[in-house]
């Protein structure tokens, strides 16, 4: 019963990572690369239909958390109090912005909300690239120093970053340079999936400039995709024993690494619609591959004294567990109805759509 919640949480949350990830994507390339109106526009109506929605699959993952692994929930929301407020102000300020900007024909009004919808995409993208850090690294937990904990074995707290700025130290921050690495390289393949969305969904002037930028920055994606693997060494020894104890989990690398290598061909496919696939196989694979590598393993523990959170100790009791397939299986079929409809109802370019505009 844990694994199968394990693998509806990790499901959710990869269809989170996929299908905000475009809008957190677009909005760094509306910072970037839109400088006329005409190609702002371009961008918000390419995604303007969809990101609310998109957004609620991180709600749904937070409640299939708090149901099926409540003490994990009760845990993370704690220790990762600080960076949590800093991602919801960015979601409010990112929405806001997307909002607000056409209520008002100013430039200075619409520059203003501009940078908002930007930064924010920009700081959202870095934020939760590092939080996947945090959990490949691991914390704290029970805040043990001197082989004495602290506090109980589930506790932790997490300032934004330690003097040290080191992943091995004995009082972690959120910040350290693998964590920063991390939410680099998620900046990093948000963007080339948003420019990939944005080929897709519509024929702005942008998308042959947005071509040769994907095509650069997968050149930057691939050294730092080979940077993390070389030094995740240094945070976790053995980080392959699950991919050589089960073979078959080397399908998600596998995954990754065609998306990483689909990519290079950017301005050689014929469909606009192709980009976008392999942006999707290698954030898909990517975070499967996080996922398989720390299995069972739902937040490591840093120390020998408290053990790691799993899901076989996080998990609620069988008979919760049970009951709540039930109420999943009708939440899936009409989340699957909702979504068929809007992407029905918005299929092809999105050039004649009006967003955003009072």
């Amino acid at each position: 019963m844990e694994l199968f919640w394990y693998i509806v949480l990790m499901f959710m949350l990869a269809i989170y990572v996929v299908l905000d990830g475009y809008d957190f994507g677009a909005g760094i390339i509306h910072l970037f690369f839109a400088k006329s109106e005409e190609d702002k526009k371009a961008i918000t109506k390419s995604i303007g239909p969809f990101w609310d929605a998109n957004e609620v699959w991180l709600i749904a993952s937070g409640g299939v958390l708090f149901f099926a692994f409540p003490t994990l929930y009760a845990s993370s929301f704690s220790g990762f109090y600080l960076p949590l407020m800093m991602i919801l102000w960015l979601l409010i300020f990112r929405a806001v912005g997307l909002e607000l900007r056409g209520q008002v024909h100013n430039k200075m009004w619409e520059s203003i909300w501009d940078k908002a919808f930007g930064i924010s995409s920009l700081l959202l993208a870095l934020f939760f690239g590092i939080a996947l850090g945090n959990v490949v690294r691991g914390v704290n937990l029970g805040m043990v120093e001197n082989g004495v904990s602290a506090h109980e074995p589930h506790y932790f707290f997490l300032p934004l970053w330690n003097p040290t700025f080191s992943p091995k130290a004995v009082h972690l921050g959120i910040i350290d340079w693998f964590t920063i690495l991390l939410g680099i390289i998620a900046v990093v393949i948000l963007t080339i999936h948003g420019a990939n969305w944005i080929i897709f969904k519509t024929n702005s002037s942008l998308n042959k400039k947005l071509r040769k930028a994907i095509f650069i920055l997968n050149f930057i994606l691939m050294a730092l995709v080979i940077v993390s693997v070389l030094t995740w060494h240094i945070i976790e020894p053995n980080p392959f024993d699950n991919f050589i104890k089960n073979p078959y989990l080397w399908v998600f690398p596998v995954l990754m690494v065609v998306g990483l290598f689909g990519l290079f061909r950017i301005r050689s496919f014929k469909k606009d619609g192709t980009g976008l696939i392999f942006s999707t196989l290698f954030l898909v694979g990517g975070f499967a591959s996080t996922a398989a590598s720390i299995f069972p393993n739902l937040l490591p523990s840093t120390n020998s004294l408290n053990p790691s959170l799993t899901i076989y100790n996080m998990a609620a009791d069988d008979y919760g567990l049970s009951v709540g397939i039930k109420w999943f299986v009708v939440a899936i079929l009409l989340v699957a109805v909702y979504f068929f409809i809007q992407y029905k109802v918005f299929k092809g370019k999105m050039d004649h759509v009006s967003y955003g505009e009072h």
